[in-house]
């Protein structure tokens, strides 16, 4: 069962990563709102699809005393999911697929250091993978002349948004129908993402028509698709093995910019890559050599 787990967490990585090319793509013609009010709308509709199959596994477990209604905590977690996935979409505009992927990854270091506000003990190894990932940022972000990248900087503070999503779903996973919970994040987002859209964008029909393959990739296959297979994964993988699982988002991201967009890394850039995730593995070193 737990290499049945480690393939779906593997896959919903591959999913996240490679929609970060579906990101680039599809804000070809249309703006970063309009691509994620339409991304995150087929990614509702695909969930809300999840949640009619399930209905009577997750009405038994209610049934049971295992699980509460989780719409209502969902309303808090997408507004943070709304916050970072505009930041990080906004960033696109600037940055690449590949430099995206790792630079967004760094909410594996943040989410432990969060943690502390909320008195939970940190481990010497999450200090030195936060460390590393750090040094590994400025190979990856920093120019010549200490210059750094707009793009980078959007998606370095949304990674703080990130991990403050995460720790709330944590908060929370264990009390609350994790599904019911996601589609509300989702309807949220993209609730927001449509107001967005219309307030600042002009979409028209024929331009989100002409990105709908991308749009396609990015909302069943990374909102719907993904998120099932991470749900049901860690069922049998325990939550510290399937953080290291879903952080390879940042290889498949870096590796799918290159072979799909012919995106290319200096070797200062490939430096920091690795730096960064030395840092992902680190943080999780107890877990990795537990005996």
């Amino acid at each position: 069962m737990q290499a049945k787990g480690t393939l779906m967490l593997l896959g919903a990585s591959f999913f996240w990563g490679t929609t970060f090319v579906a990101q680039m793509a599809g804000m070809e013609g249309i703006g970063p709102f309009t691509y994620a009010a339409t991304r995150y709308f087929l990614g509702l509709l695909s969930l809300i699809a999840v949640l009619f199959y399930t209905r009577r596994d997750r009405a038994k477990e209610r049934r049971q005393g295992k699980y509460s209604r989780g719409f209502s905590i969902g309303i808090f977690t997408g507004i943070f999911l709304f916050v970072a996935s505009s930041m990080q979409q906004i960033s696109m505009l600037y940055t690449t697929a590949g430099k995206a992927a790792f630079i967004t990854c760094l909410y594996i270091m943040f989410v432990p250091l969060g943690a502390k506000f909320l008195g939970k003990k940190i481990q010497l190894e999450n200090w030195l993978g936060a460390a590393l990932a750090l040094l590994g940022l400025y190979f990856l972000a920093i120019k010549e002349g200490f210059s750094v990248n707009f793009g980078d900087v959007i998606l370095f503070f949304s990674a703080f948004f990130w991990a403050a999503q995460i720790l709330l779903v944590d908060k929370f996973a264990n009390k609350v129908d994790l599904l019911e919970l996601s589609t509300s994040q989702i309807f949220i987002t993209t609730v927001l993402s449509t107001i967005c859209m219309l307030i600042f964008e002009t979409p028209t029909l024929a331009a989100v028509t002409s990105a709908a393959f991308p749009i396609f990739y990015g909302g069943v296959m990374s909102a719907g698709a993904a998120f099932t297979l991470q749900l049901y994964g860690q069922k049998y993988v325990e939550p510290s093995v399937a953080a290291i699982l879903m952080s390879f988002e940042s290889i498949f991201g870096a590796l799918s910019g290159w072979l799909i967009l012919g995106e290319q890394m200096t070797g200062k850039e490939i430096l920091g890559c690795l730096l960064m995730l030395a840092g992902i593995f680190v943080t999780q070193w107890r877990v990795i050599f537990k005996r």
